[in-house]
């Protein structure tokens, strides 16, 4: 949800960043200062999501982090002077784009490193509601088939970051695209015997997935937003679970619950699994890597929607 941290707007805050960094600056490029170990080339993404792609293809040629931490709510984010300081070593950043990372404009102003946008080439989802209408939906990576031109413009991307390692990006890309192929074809076959499949999310973040597999698809809100879970988005998905007879609806594992909870309530349906959609989980938890998100997502869908 997009908020403003204590210390004024969002600009502000990125203009006290950059006199931050320039105070910074001194001290990260003074004699003493030791050289990092790791001479790899380093790769920032803006999420978990992108980082943990990138890092499938890259297969340890090239250092890859991510710019926010594990369960950071990715659309309102506002960049710390340690951000800053650290992109100043970057040698590429890689961002979603689709409008997703609001804030990453004014990140690049102070950032002298060339940046790739992932979804490029995916054919965009309008959303048609709410604060974000007539934007692109940005959670194109949500489905398997999208997600596989990520995984192409992330080999892309690193063949001319590091040349001598283009053969390793493009074998480990072909592996990570037969995973995603695997995994979509399993989904397809799981909710095959449903006459009219349906999804009902808290956040519109389904909408590739969707559009890729013929499901209709409902939800409170199409992109985080202060105005998120009105009455009246509540009242319409109400309205669309009771006409489909929808058993089961899901939320998101960076979103309050409570607006799906009162349709549950309203309507008898359940509440399914959490899904993960912006952020991984931490080591030990359900989604650890891009695929596993992909895998349990659709595999929880698919429990809900067949119930």
């Amino acid at each position: 949800m997009p908020r403003n941290l204590p210390g004024g707007s969002a600009p502000a805050r990125i203009a006290q960043c950059l006199v931050l960094l320039a105070v910074l600056g001194g001290c990260v490029a003074s004699p003493g200062r030791q050289a990092p170990e790791d001479d790899r080339p380093l790769v920032l993404t803006t999420f978990s999501v992108l980082a943990d792609l990138a890092g499938e293809v890259a297969g340890g040629h090239v250092r890859v982090e991510s710019i926010t931490k594990v369960g950071a709510e990715i659309h309102g984010y506002e960049p710390t002077p340690s951000d800053l300081v650290r992109a100043q070593d970057a040698d590429l950043i890689l961002d979603n784009g689709l409008g997703l990372e609001r804030w990453f404009e004014r990140f690049l102003t102070a950032v002298d490193a060339p940046h790739v946008v992932l979804s490029d080439g995916v054919e965009p989802v309008d959303i048609r509601s709410g604060d974000y209408s007539g934007h692109a939906n940005p959670h194109a990576w949500m489905s398997p088939l999208a997600a596989q031109v990520y995984v192409d413009n992330t080999v892309e991307a690193l063949s001319g970051l590091a040349p001598e390692h283009a053969a390793d990006f493009e074998a480990n890309g072909r592996r990570l695209k037969d995973e995603l192929a695997e995994l979509l074809a399993a989904f397809r076959a799981d909710i095959a015997g449903v006459a009219t499949p349906a999804l009902v999310t808290c956040e519109g973040a389904f909408s590739y997935l969707a559009r890729d597999t013929g499901l209709a698809e409902a939800f409170i809100w199409p992109v985080n937003a202060d105005s998120e879970g009105t009455p009246r988005q509540i009242r319409d998905v109400i309205g669309f679970v009771e006409d489909r007879g929808v058993r089961t609806l899901f939320c998101e594992s960076t979103v309050n619950a409570s607006a799906q909870e009162q349709v549950a309530l309203a309507t008898g349906a359940d509440l399914g699994g959490t899904l993960y959609v912006d952020s991984l989980s931490g080591p030990d938890g359900p989604v650890p890597t891009f695929v596993d998100l992909i895998r349990y997502d659709l595999e929880t869908i698919a429990e809900g929607i067949t119930r």
